[in-house]
């Protein structure tokens, strides 16, 4: 009897959603961005800062994975268009979740569309959503030996956000080491470290955002 991967099968009907998906943003010209981190990291925290300072120039949506309405609440007073993508308690959102949920949204009046993933740094690792960009958010107290913990997630970072390093002074957290894990496993990667307390960095992650929105916007249009 011949053996039954189970999971490469369930992995590559994923990927065959993700992939209408992606088409389907791509011919509405919106850039859509998974938001990974583990719980406490800082996701609807980030995920709100950057729709306090963008919603005036580009119009976003957001789809929430979760259980409870705690944070579509949060999002949903921010004036944006929000949804929850209800898990069911499992531990990373899959395509076909984010798929359903799509015409929960004026998807055809937006520019950017987040998803906030599960609270996890391994799951969601593996599944394709249809995004155009991993988002990966560590903060300074869950501790410097992230990346190395955790390769897989830091490896398929597009952008790396590194939360509320107005901690810094007092935790005690080796930046170096930190940054040569992420390096070894994904050299380049954009890395922004930010403060949702301070605003620290938010500038210049919030430039790269516009950029990407923009180049989206362009390719649409030609």
């Amino acid at each position: 009897m011949p053996e039954i991967k189970v999971v490469e099968n369930i992995l590559d009907a994923n990927d065959q959603i993700a992939a209408r998906t992606r088409q389907q943003l791509d011919a509405l010209g919106v850039v859509a961005l998974n938001i990974m981190a583990s719980p406490g990291g800082g996701k609807t925290s980030v995920i709100m800062q950057t729709i306090s300072a963008l919603k005036d120039e580009a119009r976003i949506g957001v789809m929430e994975g979760d259980v409870v309405m705690i944070d579509v609440e949060k999002v949903a007073a921010l004036g944006v268009p929000v949804t929850l993508v209800n898990t069911g308690g499992n531990c990373h959102l899959d395509a076909n979740m984010v798929s359903s949920a799509l015409p929960s949204l004026p998807m055809d009046a937006l520019d950017l569309l987040i998803i906030e993933n599960v609270g996890n740094l391994i799951c969601p690792a593996a599944f394709q959503l249809g995004h155009h960009v991993n988002v990966v958010i560590a903060s300074v107290p869950e501790g410097d030996d992230k990346p190395y913990k955790y390769p897989a997630m830091f490896r398929g970072a597009d952008v790396l956000l590194l939360n509320k390093i107005d901690l810094m002074d007092y935790i005690d957290f080796r930046l170096d080491y930190f940054r040569h894990g992420v390096e070894v496993l994904n050299p380049g990667v954009a890395f922004f470290p930010v403060s949702c307390k301070t605003g620290e960095g938010f500038d210049a992650w919030l430039d790269w955002l516009r950029a990407r929105v923009a180049q989206r916007s362009a390719t649409n249009e030609a």
